[in-house]
């Protein structure tokens, strides 16, 4: 890990931004706090930092608005930390450009296992045209997939998917961002659709379909590829 990495907590609760930076602070990043959305955006635009945690519920403007403005230019991850846990507010977070989402009260090793893939995704997934996970490898060049070493037969349409979710690794994709990346917008509501081919892709990837170990289910919300 580079240990100039800041990471930016916007969060208007003192005892949160005290236990993230101690934390954060002790796995070796630099921190950069903001109580307020609007500070919160000076402070992205100041700092430049590798990731923002972001609140929702902050006392000038709500944490969506906040998500919108920072995705306006701000290209690196951005994990929400929010006491609100519908998978209506999950979603809408995802939809807007979040790159994942835990809810307070949360585990401080899971946080950081978050941030772990989010900032490695962001330093270089893409320059990657190969990418492994354990007997399965995906070939983004050449457009085949391989487990334990056989071509496996995929459609196009199965090996975008594998694709997309894959470079993904790690994080929650909604329906609606793969339905719309894979067949466009004319399928964000298709969710049925999108669970056929889920499941023919299981049966090609997984050891045991019933029991998936790399296409998890985020119930309610969509599906996060495990590294």
């Amino acid at each position: 890990m580079n240990l100039s990495e800041t990471i930016l907590i916007i969060d208007d609760e003192v005892q949160i931004r005290r236990l993230l930076e101690i934390t954060l602070s002790s796995s070796g990043y630099k921190i950069s706090e903001a109580a307020t959305g609007k500070d919160g955006l000076i402070a992205a635009a100041t700092h430049h930092p590798a990731l923002i945690i972001l609140d929702l519920g902050l006392p000038d403007s709500d944490g969506i608005e906040i998500l919108k403005k920072l995705r306006e230019w701000y290209q690196k991850p951005i994990i929400i930390l929010s006491a609100r846990n519908s998978e209506e507010d999950i979603v809408h977070a995802l939809d807007n450009g979040a790159n994942d989402y835990l809810t307070k009260p949360f585990r401080t090793g899971e946080l950081l296992a978050r941030i772990r893939v989010a900032i490695r995704q962001n330093l270089g997934a893409d320059d990657n045209p190969i990418l492994t996970f354990g007997s399965l490898s995906i070939d983004l060049a050449n457009h085949t997939a391989r487990k334990n070493g056989e071509i496996l037969k995929l459609t196009s349409t199965e090996f975008s998917l594998l694709a997309l979710l894959a470079k993904n690794s790690g994080r929650v994709m909604t329906h609606q961002n793969i339905l719309k990346e894979i067949w466009g917008f004319g399928y964000v509501g298709q969710t049925q659709y999108l669970r056929v081919f889920v499941a023919q892709l299981r049966k090609k990837i997984e050891d045991d379909p019933a029991k998936p170990q790399l296409l998890i289910t985020e119930s309610g919300i969509g599906y996060r590829f495990h590294e």
